[in-house]
């Protein structure tokens, strides 16, 4: 097949949907054989879309493990304007404020519209809403006559990116929907969307990666020693739940001062407000925060394996990859009641629950999990048993691709 992908950014930015698209392409290319054309964005992550002054990537044409990207230069001289404009008429709900919510989340690519004349495909797929990339596949579809398959990475919970008419409606004139978690195809259901078109399949890892990691390296660099480690891995965002973790690491450190923090991910302007909180904690305290900021995508095996627990108490995921990333390193999980994270933690089986912003909950489930080795255990063990099952890129591939053939013949 000829497909056309259609994401924000591709390798070598950073995030769980630039990362699944590029996972899925290169199983497409390598193991199927077919013409997998990228078309994204020349951005590292999705702030330049409404910041100016952010880095970014050269604009251009290149073939990665066989696939073929396409980056577009990110137009956002209009971005305050445009922050103006939202902020009104979101808090005001004037009528369509879902599409001025739109243009101003981005991005905006002049260049990719001037292409779109020549994009050649069997069909069409793109993820993840609410960007306003998914409306221009949308439009390259339409205009080629083939199928438009749409993977949308819903967290409802976040009103101001998901409340919008704009996104059910192109759902409903989509060939086919790729839901993440049950979650979120129930949500949809609640929209009217015809159940016939979503398919739940989720995403993906590989387990032996990170099961041959071990972490000895990181560690030894930052004199870990056989302290316990709590582990944090993810972009550095306002609702990932890291300032929760860190507010509960000093009640944690009341019954279990030799337990150790480790924060992994790539800067964002939030991050500013995590070096203030850290800043604040009294110098013994901060000697057991590691940080470690914009590591490259081959170094997580060994930073995961490193820690003893993971938690990401995010307010709202549309699935959480790194979940399954710590389960095939043998880490028990530690995530949120919220969005679609219960319908991928089993609480209790495979990982801990707690609510969201409750750093009290969070400290008691870390100091759970410190003081019981066994528990620890057998909770990875019973995740990566359920990425074994489902949730290889093999298998996730398998599933997109036979998604796409489908809608192709019909």
């Amino acid at each position: 097949m000829k497909i056309a992908h259609f994401v924000q950014g591709y390798k070598p930015a950073i995030g769980g949907t630039e990362y699944l698209m590029q996972r899925i392409s290169e199983q497409l290319v390598n193991h199927y054989g077919d013409d997998v054309t990228v078309y994204t964005t020349n951005a590292y992550n999705c702030e330049v879309f409404n910041h100016r002054g952010v880095k970014t990537m050269e604009p251009g044409r290149e073939v990665i493990d066989g696939v073929k990207v396409v980056r577009f230069k990110v137009f956002n001289q209009l971005a305050p304007a445009l922050n103006l404009a939202q902020k009104v008429s979101y808090k005001w709900r004037w009528p369509r404020n879902d599409l001025i919510r739109t243009v101003y989340s981005g991005p905006i690519l002049p260049g990719l519209l001037r292409e779109m004349g020549k994009i050649e495909a069997d069909v069409v797929c793109a993820s993840s809403f609410p960007l306003m990339h998914m409306h221009y596949a949308a439009t390259a579809a339409r205009r080629l006559g083939v199928p438009l398959v749409l993977h949308g990475g819903l967290h409802p919970q976040d009103g101001w990116g998901f409340d919008r008419k704009i996104i059910y409606r192109s759902i409903e004139k989509a060939d086919a929907y790729i839901a993440n978690t049950n979650y979120e195809r129930d949500f949809l259901l609640g929209k009217d969307i015809d159940g016939r078109k979503i398919h739940v399949v989720g995403v993906g890892t590989d387990p032996d990666k990170y099961a041959g990691a071990t972490g000895i390296g990181i560690r030894d660099q930052y004199g870990l020693s056989d302290h316990p480690v709590v582990t944090f891995v993810g972009q550095q965002g306002g609702h990932k739940g890291i300032e929760t973790l860190l507010k509960a690491m000093p009640l944690v450190w009341r019954q279990a001062p030799e337990a150790r923090l480790m924060i992994a991910g790539s800067r964002t302007k939030y991050a500013e407000v995590l070096d203030a909180i850290i800043g604040g904690f009294e110098p013994e305290q901060r000697a057991k925060i590691i940080v470690i900021n914009d590591f490259k995508e081959d170094e997580k095996p060994e930073i995961i394996a490193a820690g003893d627990i993971f938690a990401s108490p995010s307010g709202f995921e549309s699935f959480g990859i790194t979940y399954l990333e710590a389960w095939a390193a043998g880490k028990p999980v530690i995530g949120c009641r919220s969005g679609a994270v219960p319908s991928v933690i089993s609480d209790g089986l495979n990982g801990i629950l707690v609510d969201y912003k409750d750093h009290r909950e969070l400290a008691g489930a870390l100091l759970e999990l410190i003081f019981d080795v066994d528990l620890r255990r057998r909770m990875a063990e019973e995740g990566r048993k359920h990425v074994l099952k489902n949730y290889t890129w093999e298998i996730v591939a398998k599933k997109f691709r036979s998604i796409y053939y489908k809608a192709v013949l019909d």
